[in-house]
Order: C-alpha cells, then structure tokens, then sequence
C-alpha cells in the first residue's frame, strides 16, 4: 500500500502534526522522505529534518515551511 500523500499533507496543513507523521514514518519512499523532512521542520526538529531531507536525495531547502508546503503539494500532484 502506497502513502496516501495528499492525506498526510492536509493533515499537516491542519496543525495534525502527530496523526501526519504516524502515517508517513513508515514509508521510505522520495516522496515520503521530503514529507517527512518537512514535518520535522514543522515540529523544530532540524537536525532530523536535515537526515530525512538527505534519505530523499536533496538538501535541506532554504525557504519558508509554507513555501515548502505548496512545493511539496505540487510535487505530489504531479505524480
């Protein structure tokens, strides 16, 4: 079964953050990788951001978490 993630960035999006990340941290796929990073963005997690960002093949970016919201949307809607 695939990550649903329009589901898990709703969520964020609603300030879901806990419900979010159980949904997502048990996939390992690009996708998934660069939603999780974001979350720990989110929650100030940086350093663990940094290493999901990583495991997605990518840096960390430098703009805003609501700029990365909407990237990340387009991402995933392009798929």
């Amino acid at each position: 079964m695939a990550c649903d993630y329009i589901q898990v960035l709703n969520l964020a999006k609603e300030g879901e953050w806990d419900k979010a990340h159980q949904l997502v941290q048990s996939y390992s796929d690009e996708w998934s990788c660069l939603i999780h990073a974001y979350l720990h963005r989110v929650e100030g997690d940086l350093s663990n951001a940094k290493y999901w960002y990583k495991r997605a093949g990518t840096n960390m970016p430098n703009n805003t978490l609501e700029e990365e919201l909407k990237r990340l949307y387009l991402l995933v809607n392009d798929t």
